[in-house]
């Protein structure tokens, strides 16, 4: 599987209302291995940062007048993500200003060339609620060294994306077998004979029953009479 993490930097924070992609870096992923192959470019947004922006990223307006243009580099950056499963934090954001570039261009939307796209943020809510799930949180929770992280830049933040990515999913990992394992495993079990073993019936006591009957009719008394199980028994 080829993926690709993906982080943008911006003059601000409304695609909509005129602001524009300025550093755009991308890390190759294939089969849960890094690559080595990136993307980063810088970019002419053809207007200057918010002020906000610049403390977030540091990133000059003066700097980037000599840098190409969206429409220079589109063909660029849709042929490095094509068909890979893009993988992004708050992938909204990333994606509706990509989105709106593409249509100064009349280019349909990203998703109509990439396989998939998987939000970071929205894994590390369900996996972590109620904390913080920023992605220097996240470095500091998994042990994802970014003590190179001064500013926000889009290269960097995907790498360490890829790293946290890596070790959010790593249960993944314990799923696959590899075949030495395998083949150690078929050859125990072919010498364990499972037709003799006998598995011992422990039943309930009647104290242990009485317990349960017990449960079951408060259960069905709190529910109004509405359990499945008292439904059940109605109709046998």
């Amino acid at each position: 599987m080829r993926q690709v993490f993906l982080d943008t930097e911006t003059t601000g924070l409304f695609a909509e209302q005129g602001d524009r992609i300025i550093e755009i870096g991308c890390v190759e992923m294939v089969n849960r291995k890094l690559t080595g192959t990136k993307l980063h470019l810088y970019l002419n947004p053809e207007r200057d940062s918010h002020e906000e922006a610049l403390n977030v990223h540091g990133i000059r307006n003066e700097f980037l007048r000599d840098k190409p243009k969206f429409a220079e580099v589109a063909e660029e950056i849709l042929a490095f993500v094509q068909g890979a499963e893009l993988i992004i934090h708050n992938a909204p954001f990333d994606i509706g200003f990509l989105n709106r570039e593409l249509s100064l261009l009349a280019k349909p939307p990203l998703h109509t060339c990439v396989s998939g796209v998987i939000d970071t943020l929205l894994m590390a809510k369900e996996m972590f609620p109620g904390k913080r799930n920023s992605l220097d949180a996240l470095c500091a929770r998994l042990e994802v060294d970014n003590s190179g992280r001064q500013l926000h830049g889009a290269l960097l933040d995907a790498e360490l994306l890829a790293e946290v990515y890596i070790h959010m999913t790593r249960g993944q990992d314990a799923l696959q077998m590899d075949s030495a394992s395998e083949a150690g495993a078929r050859s125990i079990s072919s010498h364990i004979d499972f037709t003799t073993l006998v598995l011992p019936v422990l039943a309930a006591s009647e104290h242990e029953l009485q317990a349960h009957a017990k449960v079951l009719a408060e259960l069905d008394k709190a529910s109004g009479g509405k359990t499945v199980w008292s439904r059940t028994e109605s109709t046998v």
